[in-house]
């Protein structure tokens, strides 16, 4: 696993944790330390691409 698979794990992790704050409490730690503005629309991109990165880790054999 190289280093851009790496950071887009941690952010994957993160989304994942705030999609389960939302659905648990309905609290959403994004807009709550960014607000609801263009740098929270951001960090929802950088997630998004984040999880497209990480599909690749299905096709690829980690044993090596």
């Amino acid at each position: 696993m190289n280093i851009i698979q790496k950071i887009a794990l941690v952010f994957s992790i993160i989304g994942a944790i705030n999609w389960g704050l939302v659905g648990l409490f309905s609290f959403n730690l994004v807009e709550a330390l960014f607000g609801s503005g263009m740098f929270s629309a951001i960090i929802y991109m950088i997630v998004g691409i984040a999880g497209i990165i990480n599909i690749m880790l299905l096709f690829v054999d980690l044993d090596n």
